[in-house]
């Protein structure tokens, strides 16, 4: 499905996994119910990237937010292509696709925004706010630099948009808990 999912038929990717086409039917009733499978494998690997980073030892909350923007910048360069299910799906339109989509966006904002909440002293929804904000700038820069990678290495790209991103959040009193 490298080449979009319009493009791939069944027999190429069964060929391309080393198995019958048959076999394929049997785990998978059509071309849409492999994507989705697909997807939400690519969206799994993207949200435990996401959950290291945040979850990391870091005493430091700004190399807590380098480690996350690291991770976005891991995911989207890492081996494969597994970025473009996510991040450039042809079927962005059919709701099955659409709602995983929604729901991995939701839940990587859900993600940063508690690590917002709870050093920041914002509301809930304050922190909702810049979570869906981060992850945005995280996408969209990440997607990026796959296209200027040859002129910025990738800890670089990393260590500027986290920067960015730090002297944002950075300003916010800690909570006292």
């Amino acid at each position: 499905m490298s080449q979009g999912y319009h493009a791939a038929a069944m027999d190429e990717i069964a060929e391309r996994a080393s198995v019958s086409k048959p076999v394929l039917y049997q785990h998978f009733p059509g071309k849409l119910e492999l994507y989705l499978a697909l997807l939400d494998e690519s969206v799994g690997t993207l949200m435990d990237t996401m959950r290291d980073a945040l979850g990391s030892n870091l005493e430091d909350p700004k190399q807590r937010v380098a480690a996350t923007f690291g991770a976005y910048f891991e995911y989207v360069g890492g081996n494969g292509q597994a970025y473009r299910l996510v991040f450039e799906s042809d079927l962005s339109n059919e709701p099955a696709v659409r709602d995983r989509l929604e729901e991995a966006q939701r839940d990587c904002a859900d993600l940063v925004s508690q690590a917002i909440k709870e050093g920041a002293g914002l509301s809930h929804d304050e922190a909702h706010l810049i979570g869906v904000g981060l992850v945005g700038m995280a996408q969209v820069t990440a997607r990026y630099w796959l296209s200027a990678r040859d002129h910025i290495p990738r800890e670089a790209a990393e260590q500027l948009v986290a920067r960015l991103a730090w002297r944002g959040i950075s300003g916010w009193p800690r909570s006292e808990h």
